[in-house]
């Protein structure tokens, strides 16, 4: 149940909804900051942000309707009644990614990956704060924690049938703090290299990242968005995962184009594999050895931090000069 705030006639108003407005303001300020300064388009920065709000809102609502049919009357009740139901971060960064195609398909902007570099940054800051919006909801928690009853770790949650307070891992904080890393630190790249990167390189480096952090905490969710055909295979960590093979795949490739094939790539493609097999499992392990979830877990982080490292070590070798 979300917290109330306040009432002004006969309208309600929660903090949820508050916080998601917050982190909306955040991530448009910090997108025109991004884009203007890197492009000075105006016109594409200012319609971008509509764009992406009416195509984010839309498509997240399409997620969560996909994955929680019962808590909606119908399909047309989900997609035009929006003063109730649920929203999938899924379904804003697809927003996002069709927003700057449309706006590049009318000329109005002559680069897609510059404008969806900008787009990952300010999305990292404004997920960082929009993840906050848990601390007036149950949404996005985890397992029952004993030995810990504070934040940034753990947070009570009313069960809603025994009344009774249950003090579960907080699995939005350690998504919002990973969120604020993600954007200190490819901010900071960003602008210290500027002139220098490849448009696109940190929506790759932002996807591989986030991706990474996803595979990893979702899993630990008791909420996660599930697909319809199976109802146990979380559609965050199959997407998160789609787009960390595609960041090492981007990477590995203009490697090789640049560098040419050399005998250590295999073995380098093998590593990364195996690290990319070692958390698989580690997911397997941990659905069914739930009292061992905090050996999976930080297996499983170990292997994708490797796999992020080895990634990034493709790219720096990727952007030598061949002699």
């Amino acid at each position: 149940m979300d917290k109330l705030a306040f009432i002004t006639g006969n309208t309600f108003v929660y903090w949820t909804s508050i916080v998601y407005c917050l982190a909306c303001a955040t991530a448009i300020c910090f997108f025109l900051a991004f884009y203007l300064n890197k492009t000075g388009n105006a016109a594409a920065g200012f319609a971008a942000v509509p764009v992406s709000i009416a195509l984010g809102i839309v498509l997240s609502r399409f997620v969560h309707w996909y994955s929680r049919t019962d808590s909606y009357s119908g399909f047309l009740a989900a997609m035009s009644e929006y003063t109730y139901g649920g929203y999938a971060l899924i379904g804003v960064f697809a927003g996002c990614i069709l927003a700057a195609s449309l706006l590049r398909l009318i000329r109005l902007h002559r680069s897609i990956p510059a404008m969806l570099d900008c787009m990952c940054l300010a999305g990292a800051a404004g997920i960082a704060v929009g993840r906050l919006a848990s601390l007036f909801n149950s949404s996005a928690r985890g397992q029952i924690i004993q030995s810990i009853r504070s934040l940034p770790l753990v947070y009570p949650v009313t069960n809603v049938v025994s009344g009774a307070t249950e003090y579960r891992l907080a699995t939005f904080m350690l998504q919002a703090m990973v969120a604020m890393v993600i954007f200190i630190t490819l901010s900071v790249y960003y602008l210290k290299h500027m002139n220098s990167l490849r448009d696109g390189d940190i929506c790759l480096m932002f996807l591989l990242i986030y991706g990474a952090s996803q595979v990893i905490l979702d899993s630990t969710r008791y909420d996660s968005l599930f697909f319809r055909s199976n109802g146990f295979v979380s559609i965050v960590q199959v997407f998160s995962a789609i787009v960390l093979v595609l960041a090492i795949v981007l990477f590995s490739v203009r490697m090789v184009k640049n560098q040419g094939f050399k005998w250590w790539n295999v073995p380098l493609w093998v590593l990364i594999a195996a690290c990319i097999g070692g958390a698989g499992y580690m997911e397997y392990y941990v659905q069914r050895h739930g009292d061992q979830a905090l050996f999976a877990y930080s297996i499983m982080t170990a292997c994708l931090a490797a796999v992020v490292a080895l990634t990034l070590i493709i790219r720096m070798i990727a952007q030598k000069v061949k002699m």
